[in-house]
């Protein structure tokens, strides 16, 4: 029989940012918990607020069926003497069993017969096992702190105050956290704090309804974003609701009630990112924007009461922002004051790293890099160098120490303010793109410079100072700042050699770099092409074809994997990356030969059509690699499939004569080094 089951957990406040993840680890380790014991759970959800976590399995077995345990003894040749009767052996393992020897069975097993027992072992009853299910699930919850309260030696995330734990009727399942399991639960904090009564598991979330708690969690979200879009409409305006935001106050909230205040519009002249971050940040507000995009005096917050006066809560929050706002607003003005250039001076007390010197000494490193990597790629060395060397200044600014979040989007404030132009203060914008994997690039080629610049030399540094990223530790964001660089490179089409920058990059240090710090570089940088296209369902093994060639550049890296993906769709692919690996083998085991072949040489006709085909094909392979049209030069490769399968079909290699054996081998080597010219093909060969 079928019943549904609930269990909540009652708490202080719970962590609002982690809230969804507790919950739903939560239901995961509880509905695994009953799987384990053959419970079989169906139609599981799990619910959250602030002060509240809960699993409800809407069918779930009051009991698992029972099973059979085989339980096997001694050999049968060792249960019994040569007078026949049971050995010590057989009497000690059945009285182990509660059992007579002449009781036990034979049972074949995979040594040979053995004495045995078959029991059956009665299935789980849930009434019994559901709060030991809820316990372990409980322990096993990732929290990264936990707590004690009172005098109990009980550990949790939040102390616990109230548990309940339904099966079908039955409110008698034992303890959770030491609190005897119940049916009772707490309603809203404020508006109705009273203990009530949880029906039943299917009316968990009417019930608390009633109470102005709207539990589940994914309503509660869904109920706050329309409220907020529907009062934004009535300013004429468009709320700007980001997904973490909205995840936060929905963990922040059991009955939301969206509403407006405002600020004054004399704040509107502070950078807008300062003050959506003072809103967001602070005071989890959502801010408002007309239909051009450009930040209004007004935001909405979400309470979590049910108000008879709301203005008297809208009037308390204006008042709490006001300080904030006119903060951000202290720190620009003040800012304005002190030209970015001027800054320059505190960046020479800022430590970027002990060992590679302050902020300041970045700054010139960078510059000097910038200003080389701008010429390569036909950007503006001038506007790219001018930005890179106030690209940080603003790390120095009041606006930023207040909102570190800020860097970059400051400065170029400031560049503007100080008529400085948009292509330097896009620089100093935009140097820091990508921040994360999908975030945008910079949109000019000055910009991409800088940025470029500013990540090889952080990597050349640290690898120079023996800080390479070992396991999961990586304090400088190296995984980052190199994945960043590879799409920096290749979405931009830029035809840079990565050895070159970071020689270059390495050059420029205060110290004479160890002499494997480029080979490290190269090879941490060549296994984030791993990540970068593992992510795309890259095997690979195709992404190690392309490695084991040392391509340098990453825009050729990318068009060599590409037209590789492309090749191995074709039916040849396979069999000719068989038949490279077997070239590859069969010349390693060769020793020293002279890697090429002469025409006179040729006896069998099998080898003269493969040389005739290598020859006619090569002009057209020499040309395909000098355009870079790897596409075209694997699509001409594949023609040589028939002439070498019939080649190894017909042709012994390792003649008896000697000249005929070098010079079969030399055509061999002349194939192998078609075959290797986009990637190592053998890595292609299925095993």
């Amino acid at each position: 029989m079928n019943e549904a089951f609930l269990v909540e957990i009652g708490t202080e406040e719970l962590p609002p940012k982690s809230l969804r993840g507790l919950a739903q680890a939560f239901h995961d380790e509880v509905v695994a918990g009953f799987a384990q014991l053959n419970l079989k759970p169906e139609q599981s959800e799990w619910f959250a607020s602030p002060r509240r976590l809960a699993v409800r399995i809407n069918r779930l077995p009051n009991r698992s069926p029972d099973t059979q345990e085989v339980i096997l003894g001694p050999p049968a040749s060792a249960a019994k003497n040569n007078a026949g009767e049971w050995t010590p052996a057989a009497v000690g393992f059945a009285k182990k069993q509660g059992l007579s020897a002449d009781e036990l069975e034979l049972i074949d097993s995979e040594k040979g017969p053995r004495l045995g027992v078959t029991k059956t072992v009665p299935g789980a009853q849930t009434e019994q096992v559901a709060t030991q299910v809820v316990n372990e699930a409980l322990a096993k919850l990732p929290i990264a702190k936990r707590m004690r309260w009172g005098s109990s030696r009980t550990e949790f995330v939040r102390p616990v105050h109230w548990v309940v734990c339904l099966y079908g009727d039955n409110d008698n399942l034992g303890s959770i956290f030491g609190l005897p399991a119940t049916r009772i639960s707490y309603g809203h904090r404020f508006m109705a704090p009273e203990p009530i009564t949880i029906q039943s598991p299917s009316s968990y979330e009417a019930n608390l309804f009633a109470v102005k708690v709207v539990v589940d969690y994914e309503k509660r979200r869904a109920l706050i974003l329309e409220q907020v879009q529907t009062l934004a409409t009535t300013f004429s305006a468009e709320a700007q609701i980001d997904d973490d935001l909205l995840d936060e106050v929905t963990a922040l909230v059991e009955w939301p009630v969206a509403l407006s205040g405002a600020f004054d519009r004399d704040f509107l002249r502070v950078p807008s990112e300062a003050l959506i971050a003072s809103m967001k940040e602070h005071q989890k507000y959502f801010h408002l924007q007309d239909t051009n995009g450009k930040l209004l005096p007004r935001f909405i917050t979400i309470a979590n009461i049910e108000s008879p006066n709301p203005e008297r809560i809208v009037h308390g929050n204006e008042r709490v922002i006001r300080p904030r706002l006119a903060d951000a607003a202290f720190f620009y003005d003040t800012d304005l004051k002190t030209p970015l250039a001027e800054r320059q001076a505190v960046l020479e007390k800022m430590t970027f790293q002990q060992k590679l010197g302050s902020v300041h000494d970045k700054v010139s490193r960078v510059t000097s890099l910038a200003a080389v990597i701008a010429t390569k790629v036909g950007a503006d060395a001038s506007i790219a160098t001018r930005g890179a060397s106030l690209a940080k200044s603003d790390l120095a600014s009041e606006l930023v120490n207040e909102f570190p979040e800020l860097q970059g989007i400051a400065g170029a404030y400031y560049a503007r303010a100080e008529d400085l132009g948009d292509e330097v203060a896009t620089v100093i914008e935009q140097h820091y793109l990508p921040r994360f994997a999908t975030d945008a690039l910079p949109s000019t080629l000055e910009a991409t410079a800088v940025a470029i610049a500013d990540r090889c030399d952080t990597l050349a540094g640290i690898f120079a100072i023996g800080e390479i990223p070992s396991g999961s530790k990586d304090p400088f964001a190296l995984r980052r700042a190199s994945l960043a660089l590879l799409r920096l490179i290749i979405e931009n089409k830029l035809s840079l050699n990565i050895k070159e920058l970071f020689a270059e990059a390495i050059s420029g240090l205060p110290f004479q770099a160890p002499e494997d710090t480029l080979e490290n570089l190269i090879s941490y940088l060549n296994e984030r092409y791993y990540a970068r296209y593992e992510a795309q369902g890259i095997p690979v093994t195709t992404v190690r074809a392309v490695i084991n060639q040392s391509v340098n550049e990453p825009l050729d890296f990318q068009n060599r994997l590409a037209a590789i993906v492309e090749f191995s769709g074709i039916p040849e692919s396979s069999e000719l990356a068989s038949a490279y690996k077997r070239v590859g083998n069969i010349l390693a085991k060769a020793g020293s030969f002279d890697a090429s072949y002469t025409n006179e040489l040729l006896v069998e006709a099998a080898e003269k059509a493969l040389a005739k085909a290598i020859q006619t094909l090569t002009p057209a392979l020499d040309q395909a690699i000098k355009t870079q049209d790897y596409s075209a030069y694997l699509t001409h490769l594949a023609s040589l499939r028939e002439p070498i399968d019939v080649f190894f079909n017909e042709v012994m290699v390792n003649a008896e004569d000697v000249k005929l054996r070098q010079n079969r081998l030399g055509l061999l080597a002349t194939m192998a080094s078609l075959f290797g010219a986009v990637a190592d093909l053998k890595e292609l060969a299925i095993s």
